[in-house]
């Protein structure tokens, strides 16, 4: 399967302590299978921080999914249980930490974070906050946050 990074600044090696803290899976290199959406990633890095937009490819063997030795959390949908997963991740008062080496699931727009953040100051309830997130266009993503999924990741230069 080819997996697609979104950024503004090439680089060769991944490194996971550049990730930002606080995303929806935590910190950790995150790809797409979606061609467009990893450059409108980047095209958003760019607005934010400068650079250009770039967009990284890799090969990623599936049957690694069903390695016994690797830590893997798939969310097939937006549920209670990914919303609280990701509660969890993005909240700055909560000292949240997992040992998932690959996650895989939908990814959080901003949609959603307006009501992540509607769940966190108590005006929605867990349950309503995933009914709404039901009706929300989601397109997975794929979290890569140890080492040693890193090194699942194959480059492919063009």
């Amino acid at each position: 399967m080819i997996l697609y990074h979104g950024t503004n600044t090439d680089f060769q090696e991944i490194d996971l302590l550049k990730s930002r803290r606080h995303k929806d899976f935590g910190q950790g290199f995150y790809l797409t299978d979606i061609k467009e959406q990893a450059e409108d990633l980047a095209r958003k890095r760019v607005l934010i921080s400068g650079g250009n937009a770039i967009v990284q490819r890799y090969e990623f063997d599936e049957k690694s999914l069903t390695n016994k030795t690797l830590n893997i959390l798939h969310f097939e949908t937006a549920s209670v249980e990914w919303a609280q997963f990701i509660y969890k991740n993005r909240s700055r008062i909560l000292n949240f930490h997992h040992n998932y080496d690959i996650i895989i699931g939908p990814i959080a727009d901003d949609g959603v974070a307006y009501l992540l953040d509607r769940y966190e100051e108590n005006t929605i309830t867990l349950e309503q906050l995933a009914q709404k997130l039901k009706f929300k266009k989601l397109n997975n993503q794929y979290y890569f946050g140890t080492g040693r999924s890193i090194k699942l990741l194959k480059r492919i230069y063009q």
